[in-house]
Order: C-alpha cells, then structure tokens, then sequence
C-alpha cells in the first residue's frame, strides 16, 4: 500500500491538507483510510478519483489512526491504490440566503432547477446547534392546513413536531403536496414559508411534487430539496439535515414561520441502516442501527421556537409504515420523540374516503396550545371532543348491526351509526384540491352533530350549544 503525502500522523487541523493514498478497503459508500491520526468526526473530505473527478465525503468514524470516511455519491471508479483522500479540516457547512425561496436543490444543496449556485457569505453546519431546553418556548398558535381532518381533530401547532404514518399504496405524497399548498397562518402579516424535503423517492413522484407546487403557486414560498431512489443513500442521511438547516436560517435569522415537511422518513432510516451494514455495526431492532433513537432525536428536535426570536419550525415528518406495523421500530421511535401522530387507515381508502386519517388513532398532544378563543374559535375543543365520542359510538354500532342487523338498534344508536356515516363523508372526506377554513370545517362539524338530540351533546358547553347549533336539527 503507498504510504501517504505529508505525515499522517499527527496531523493538525491547521495544517494545509494533504492527499492520503492509504485506502485500505471500500465497502458499499464507505472508505477505510489508514494512518490518519486525529481525523476529527464530521470533517469534509475531498477524495480524487483515478479519472480526475472529484467527490466530496464526511469522517463518519476515527479509530487508532483509522478513519472511516463516507462518499457523498457513488463509488463507482474508486479503488485503493489510485483514489486519494484529502482532509479538508472542517464539518459540513450549507451557503443560506433568502434566495433559497422558490428554488429546487438536490439532497446535497445542489441546485437541480438550473438556476445558479447559492452564493453567501453565512455558511451554517448542517448538524446544526443543540437547542438549549431552556431557551425553548412553550408551542403555541395555530397552523392552518386547509384540512379538516387535521386541523378540527389534531390540530398542527406551530413549534410542534407531528409525524404522519402511512403505508404502502396511501396516498401520503397527495396529502403532503396538498398542505404545501394549503398551509397558513391565521394572521396573512406573519412571515410563512415551507421547507420540503423528499427522501429516495421515484422520478414520478418528484415529477409529480414539482408540478404540484410550480403549478399552484407554492414553490414560491418553499424551498425544496430532492433526493431520488437513485441517487446514493448517503445523500439520503444528508438530505434532512440541509433542509432543516435551511429551516434554522429562514426561522431564526429571518424571523419567518417555517413549516418543514420530511419524506419519508423510512427511507432516511433505511439508509442509516445500509451504512451501519458497511461499518459492520452490531444491530439493533430489525437490523437498525442502536442509535436510531438518537439520530432520529437529532432531526426531530430542531424543531421548536426560541426565546427572544420570532421565527419558529415546525415539523411534519412523513413515513411509511412497514407492512402497516405500527409496532415497527421507525415509528415507534418517532412517536416517543414526537408530540401525536396522525394515521393513515387503509380502511378509509377502501371506503373511497381522501385523505383517509383515522382519527381514533390519531393524536396531537400540543393541541390545546393552538386552540380556542383568539386563536380558532371557543367552541373548538368541545366540539372535536363530541366528533371524538360520537364517532367511536358509531362504529361500535356499525359492528354490532354487522351482526344483529340495523333494525335491532334502538333509534339513538341508530343516530350514532348516521353521524358516523356522514362524519367519514362529509368530514374526513374532502377533494384534493379543496382548502377548508377552520370556521368552514367547524360548520361542517355543527352540521353534523346536530343529528344527535342535544341531550347527547354532553361534551360541549351549552352556551356554545345554544350559540353554533343549528335550530332546526332534531
């Protein structure tokens, strides 16, 4: 093996970087480099390949002179005797600048859209800086979706981090496109934005999210990074962590509102758990890595707002459950470090219901923060808690006429099992295209709930009764 240029050993960070020839083995995305000494985690490598093209990579791990480095692209035309590898003696770092908005970058910070590099004189880590718990303010304030479903029932918080579980077939990427669209907030003087972030998904369905957002306007006010299903997997781990970096400048620096949505976050897992493979880690659940719990607690908890700053981040992570196990470590990790998760059914979408989000599994655990008087409307909470109750009551009707037959039901269950009808066709359902008020959707709710006789109506204050009922309901 040749020995490196310069001295490997001892090599401090201020030195000029020099080009080490000691690749020892190269598995999968991962390069074994001998007889460095203090290589730092996180540092930015540049590795000159024998046709003279060049890729950038990462320390991934440094061991008794061994660094592991990992390759920000294929590694295809490497080899150990004439690849060589320079330590460029800093983490990687993301140009920001408000001229982010509007564009379209690959999983690396790339721009994919054609439009010229982002050049800026603030780089940010991409790791990102710890939140102090301290410093964190408490989540409050309402995000409008514009879908019913979300917002009555598990309803978005700005500061908040709430996943969405889907599964195969789901329709998750419409939802997803649809509250790019949609999201707002209530006061238009407040600064919004949405930062997009897709991991290992099909050129179809990138084609699809870029038609999406250039045909109705949103890419105007979203950032939007891609990484395909066939670009590296170690663009996937990086992929983000550049949005939410990009989240961090347009949140704290520029006082904006930022909502970042992140899919699907199965892939970014499955990546993670390719590479702890190459590293010949011990496995943890499933063969994830040990630390998935810890890595996934690195992206959710940027989440949040500060103390002193206006700006806020909220996270709507996306993943997809496999074989719909919700048992699966991915998310059941993510739910003990998210607030709620709102759950796709594939029951909802057998029955022809869009979105299908069942709200009996479904939670938001921040929501009391974002409703109410001043914010939504005062009759929010008892109402969503009556859709709740009623809703329950009615599919265990719908169950028990599955076997004595509807005309074995007493006249309320009866009520029930129509309320329960009309909530999953009039509620839950709503077109892809169709943007629902809070006010829309609570009428919508009223509407419903005036089926039942108000003696039923034991979760909500009897002024709001007498205030949002409808007079002429039964």
């Amino acid at each position: 093996m040749a020995s490196a240029k310069g001295k490997p050993a001892g090599r401090e960070m201020t030195e000029v970087p020099v080009d080490y020839r000691t690749i020892n083995r190269i598995s999968g995305p991962l390069l074994f480099v001998e007889g460095v000494a203090n290589a730092a985690y996180g540092e930015i490598v540049e590795i000159a390949l024998p046709d003279g093209s060049r890729r950038q990579g990462q320390v991934l791990d440094s061991r008794k002179g061994l660094a592991i480095v990992q390759v920000f692209g294929p590694t295809m035309g490497m080899n150990v005797n004439q690849t060589s590898v320079k330590f460029l003696g800093e983490v990687a770092r993301l140009p920001v600048s408000d001229e982010m908005l509007g564009r379209v970058f690959n999983g690396l910070g790339e721009p994919r859209d054609g439009g010229p590099k982002i050049v800026s004189e603030t780089r940010l880590e991409i790791v990102g800086n710890a939140m102090n718990p301290y410093s964190r303010e408490e989540p409050s304030e309402f995000i409008q979706t514009g879908l019913t479903n979300i917002d009555v029932m598990n309803t978005l918080v700005r500061g908040q981090k709430l996943p969405i579980f889907s599964g195969a077939g789901l329709p998750h990427n419409q939802i997803a496109a649809q509250i790019v669209r949609q999201a707002k907030l209530r006061d238009s003087s407040e600064s919004f934005a949405v930062v997009f972030a897709a991991m290992g998904i099909t050129s179809e369905e990138a084609n699809f999210f870029l038609k999406e957002f250039e045909s109705t306007g949103a890419l105007e006010r979203t950032v939007v990074f891609l990484n395909l299903s066939s670009d590296p997997s170690m663009e996937r781990v990086i992929t983000p962590r550049m949005a939410l970096t990009t989240a961090e400048f347009l949140a704290y620096e520029r006082d904006m509102h930022i909502l970042v949505v992140l899919t699907d976050m199965t892939n970014y897992c499955e990546a993670l758990r390719e590479i702890a493979s190459a590293r010949e880690e011990v496995p943890g659940r499933r063969g994830y890595p040990g630390y998935l719990y810890t890595d996934l607690a690195t992206l959710y908890e940027r989440a949040g707002r500060i103390h002193g700053r206006k700006g806020s981040i909220t996270q709507l992570p996306i993943l997809t459950m496999p074989a719909d196990d919700i048992t699966h470590p991915i998310p059941d990790l993510t739910g003990y470090i998210t607030e709620g998760q709102i759950v796709a059914s594939r029951d909802l979408q057998r029955r022809g219901v869009y979105p299908p989000i069942d709200v009996l599994v479904s939670l938001s655990r921040l929501m009391n923060q974002g409703i109410g008087k001043g914010r939504t409307r005062e009759d929010h909470r008892g109402v969503a808690d009556q859709l709740y109750a009623s809703y329950a009551t009615g599919k265990d009707q719908r169950a028990l006429s599955a076997i004595v037959g509807e005309e074995a039901l007493s006249a309320t269950d009866r009520i029930y099992l129509k309320v329960a009808e009309r909530f999953e066709k009039e509620f839950v359902n709503q077109g892809p295209d169709e943007d629902r008020t809070i006010d829309q959707s609570l009428a919508i709710a009223w509407d419903i709930l005036s089926e039942l006789p108000e003696s039923e109506l034991k979760r909500i204050k009897p002024e709001f009764i007498a205030k949002f009922r409808k007079p002429s309901a039964s």
